[in-house]
């Protein structure tokens, strides 16, 4: 499985903006899920020797992990794509319970050339699930408009204690194929 070489926009560089904007806000703990989408900024996160890469085997510990960081004085953001949000509803009630701060960027799935019909509910749904759960909603669809979009969102979670998730669009990172 890879993402299309024909997509709209794959700029190899959106990752590094990501990454470059998690520094400059101190950010120290990433949980993620592995997923292709975010895998050069896992990279990225786990060749570094300020942030710790932490996989998960389910999206909803990311949750609960990022409400221990704070807790410990740390700020984290969870990685995970758009059907892993589902997973996430019971947990997201912590967020204003414990008033943390919360910044989780999900690579969509289930819409710009989606093939695959089980991810389609999921990926229509996923911004409507946050903002229903509180969580504001930001959304990059072009490496252009990454770093403003991850700049806002970062200040948005970590200064203001506003949840927020940034949607990181399929066209953005490419639809997913299947080869042999």
């Amino acid at each position: 499985m890879h993402a299309r070489a024909d997509a709209a926009d794959t700029a190899p560089n959106w990752p590094d903006d990501i990454f470059a904007t998690l520094q400059r806000f101190d950010v120290r703990q990433v949980p993620y899920v592995p997923d292709a989408g975010h895998s050069k900024l896992i990279q990225r996160v786990l060749a570094s020797s300020t942030m710790r890469g932490i996989p998960l085997t389910t999206e909803e510990e990311g949750v609960a992990l990022l409400a221990g960081a704070w807790t410990g004085g740390q700020r984290g953001v969870l990685l995970m794509q758009s059907s892993g949000v589902g997973n996430c509803i019971n947990m997201l009630s912590l967020i204003p319970i414990l008033r943390f701060p919360f910044l989780t960027l999900v690579t969509m799935r289930g819409e710009w050339g989606e093939f695959n019909p089980w991810q389609v509910p999921m990926g229509s749904t996923t911004q409507g699930v946050f903002e229903l759960s509180g969580v504001q909603v930001l959304r990059a669809s072009n490496a252009a408009e990454v770093p403003a979009v991850m700049e806002a969102a970062a200040a948005q979670a970590y200064n203001a204690l506003t949840p927020t998730a940034v949607l990181l669009s399929q066209r953005l990172i490419g639809a997913k194929v299947f080869t042999k």
